[in-house]
């Protein structure tokens, strides 16, 4: 399945896509109510794993697909980060060896882990302001981990068993500010710097996590083509490696690190950083693109 966050007036809603659009549940249940208990939140949909994913799906499936009362253009809808409000949001730096090497970093020994903070959600089509304190906006194509189940002192075998679904993020970096101490969080956290969509996939649609391409594009040009394989820590051992040290819940979000071709990868005289006016879209498969237009703050 995939879930997607609407915004309407404001406000956000459940949206499921399908073959014929994006179904609006909110809107789809005031016209035809469901037999039973039907998740209209992301959150819940998450917090109630599988059992919620199913009873969605059963209600969705129960819908006539052309009715325009709740199915909608996904090229005209509003879109907002497909997941609204996670616990935690917790980034692995460093996590594909060929973007290690290309930076002249030494292959970690363990799992770099920083934070974000809600307020660098956004969502797919979404204008992004370039911050006025930066001359060094960076994009980074990025696999998200969401979390299904409370998971503490889990083992690797059993890990990915905890993954509600994936997603894809540009994770946003401001390299001046980054590099500016030795504490990376300033250079991450500006506002909107956490582009999350287009779908939250479900992991039985997703399969294998370490065996999908991952590109971004800016303006039109493939600067990242890779794929997660490249991990250093693949997507089980990051979340058995966090697990030891703090509860991960439903909900919360795990960036997995970007492969090579960032611009601070470049040569510097090949150095050109995000301006207002360039287009950044990330693509991972199965997953689908995530677009972002870039603006003067």
């Amino acid at each position: 399945m995939k879930l997607v966050t609407i915004v309407q007036d404001g406000k956000q809603a459940l949206g499921v896509k399908t073959d014929a659009g994006i179904i609006d549940i909110a809107a789809a249940l005031s016209v035809q109510p469901a037999a039973g208990q039907v998740a209209q939140d992301v959150m819940a949909v998450i917090e109630g794993g599988q059992e919620a994913v199913a009873a969605l799906q059963a209600y969705v499936d129960s819908l006539p697909a052309d009715n325009a009362a709740y199915v909608l253009d996904e090229e005209k809808i509003e879109w907002g980060p497909c997941v609204t409000r996670p616990n935690k949001i917790i980034c692995v730096g460093l996590n594909y060896r060929k973007h290690a090497e290309e930076t002249n970093s030494p292959i970690p020994e363990y799992p770099i882990l920083f934070n974000k903070f809600n307020n660098t959600l956004t969502g797919h089509k979404a204008d992004v302001a370039v911050p006025k304190v930066t001359e060094k906006l960076d994009y980074e194509a990025e696999l998200v981990i969401v979390v299904g189940k409370d998971a503490k002192y889990v083992s690797k075998e059993n890990a990915l068993d905890y993954v509600f679904g994936y997603a894809a993020v540009n994770d946003l970096s401001a390299r001046d500010l980054q590099l500016r101490t030795q504490q990376w969080l300033l250079g991450k956290t500006c506002d909107d710097f956490s582009p999350l969509g287009p779908y939250l996939v479900t992991a039985d649609e997703v399969g294998n996590p370490n065996d999908l391409v991952i590109k971004s594009i800016v303006n039109g040009e493939v600067r990242q083509n890779s794929n997660t394989s490249d991990m250093i820590f693949h997507c089980d051992e990051i979340v058995s490696y966090i697990s030891q040290h703090m509860t991960l819940v439903p909900g919360d979000i795990i960036l997995t690190g970007t492969p090579e071709g960032v611009v601070m990868g470049y040569p510097p005289e090949k150095q050109v950083y995000l301006q207002p006016g360039d287009v950044v879209t990330i693509e991972i498969e199965k997953l689908g693109s995530l677009t972002n237009r870039f603006v003067a703050e």
